[in-house]
């Protein structure tokens, strides 16, 4: 081998351990992401699993998911059943879509018998009849028993991408459960029921709110990006053995 090609060897090895070394860190990178997916596919599908059986089961009454709440923090998607009156001057207006639509689901406060409120997702309504006063007839009078399914408050908001909430119009664009209520006009020191209430598909008065909004077929897309993950790292390892191996070779 010439003096003028050592030297050029000797300069491409420190570029190959360079290349090696970023490359090495890149399939541990990949590796680990993969592994992340299969144990968010594991999580999820007991989420799912979690989800089917509580939506399947029987409705329970307040007090009881009461306790549930305070003793696990979690009732997600638990139905309950709740009988109060709608304080309908203080419905909230949650930005939403239904059906290719957009709109709004409205969360009104039912007061209790004990005095408390709870805030009731009572449906959807399209964006032009977010007024009350253009949909009277759902507005319902007296005492009323609901069934849906309890959601957890969520404890701030979900993405900073999303937009802050305009208490003032009345618009919400996550479910910020004590400035809902803050909002609503309820009476000083009211109690507050700490979790949301859907309600069901049962049909309001006028058709409107729709009721049984709630979104449950959650997606569960891990598996495949477990897949992507792990055939990218499989694709970076034959790179590095094939540079490996090419100036064995060579020589």
């Amino acid at each position: 081998m010439s003096e003028a090609s050592g030297l050029v060897a000797g300069r491409s090895r420190p570029k190959t351990a360079l290349m090696l070394g970023l490359g090495l860190v890149l399939f541990f990178v990949l590796l680990g992401l993969g592994t992340w997916q299969v144990q968010r596919l594991y999580w999820k599908e007991g989420l799912l699993q979690t989800i089917d059986q509580r939506t399947h089961s029987a409705p329970r009454p307040l007090a009881d998911v009461e306790r549930e709440f305070t003793s696990t923090g979690d009732v997600d998607y638990t139905p309950v059943t709740v009988t109060g009156t709608f304080l309908h001057r203080g419905e909230r207006h949650f930005f939403a879509t239904w059906e290719g639509g957009s709109g709004f689901d409205v969360f009104t406060p039912l007061q209790l018998d004990d005095g408390r409120f709870v805030l009731i997702n009572r449906g959807f309504v399209p964006y032009d009849l977010k007024d009350a006063a253009r949909r009277p007839q759902g507005q319902v009078a007296g005492k009323v028993t609901v069934t849906g399914l309890a959601r957890n408050p969520l404890p701030a908001k979900p993405s900073m991408m999303l937009p802050d909430n305009d208490a003032q119009k009345n618009i919400f664009y996550w479910k910020d459960r004590d400035a809902m209520a803050t909002s609503a006009g309820l009476p000083a020191g009211a109690g507050l029921v700490p979790f949301f209430i859907d309600v069901n598909a049962a049909p309001n008065p006028g058709g409107l709110p729709v009721g049984g909004v709630t979104v449950i077929d959650l997606p569960n897309s891990h598996l495949q990006y477990a897949i992507t993950w792990y055939g990218l790292a499989a694709a970076l390892a034959g790179v590095l053995v094939f540079r490996l191996r090419r100036p064995a070779k060579q020589a």
